[in-house]
């Protein structure tokens, strides 16, 4: 057993040092994942990498029981997060330009007024919960794939399915995507 298992094993037991521990051990891959989610996209929100990652941090430490039984798992789940974290920013950031809700300021923000919506994460999300209801496992392997940056053969020993069941619902999930997102396409 690795090094990163004791400690989430350590964690689920209840040890506050143990779970010190893990996210301090994960802080660094978490970042690099926020800034590949948010690098090629900042128009949609005004979250840095490492509001980011302290937002999920926030997300993961009030789970009583830590998700995941090894390292991929654990970064699927916290990829998971890190997606709700954006949606859930899209989100509010999209009610309060239509006059919902008071002022929202962030130590990290501009101006929300001066900002345009965001209608493909809502769109790419509403996208997400469809094929969760439809093929549970493919959207297991977007978020594992996309959101967490895993290879094929990662997903394929986090899930304890062939590489090439992987790739088949890694392909079937892409297409479903595409034509939810556009479905003007040929």
């Amino acid at each position: 057993m690795g090094d990163f298992t004791l400690l989430l094993e350590r964690t689920r037991q209840g040890d506050a040092e143990a779970r010190n521990e893990l996210f301090a051990s994960v802080y660094a891959e978490l970042n690099r994942l926020a800034r590949q989610k948010l690098g090629g996209q900042p128009e949609f929100t005004n979250l840095n990498p490492a509001s980011l990652v302290h937002e999920a941090y926030l997300h993961l430490v009030k789970q009583a029981d830590v998700p995941g039984d090894n390292r991929r798992m654990f970064f699927g789940y916290a990829a998971s997060v890190m997606r709700n974290v954006i949606v859930d920013y899209v989100r509010q950031r999209g009610a309060l330009k239509r006059g919902q809700g008071g002022v929202h300021l962030t130590l990290t923000s501009n101006d929300p007024e001066l900002e345009g919506p965001a209608p493909e994460v809502e769109a790419l999300e509403a996208a997400l919960q469809q094929l969760a209801q439809i093929d549970r496992r493919a959207h297991q392997i977007v978020e594992m794939r996309y959101f967490a940056g895993l290879s094929i053969e990662e997903v394929s020993d986090a899930l304890g399915i062939s590489p090439a069941t992987v790739k088949r619902d890694w392909h079937k999930a892409r297409a479903f995507l595409y034509s939810a997102l556009v479905p003007d396409a040929p």
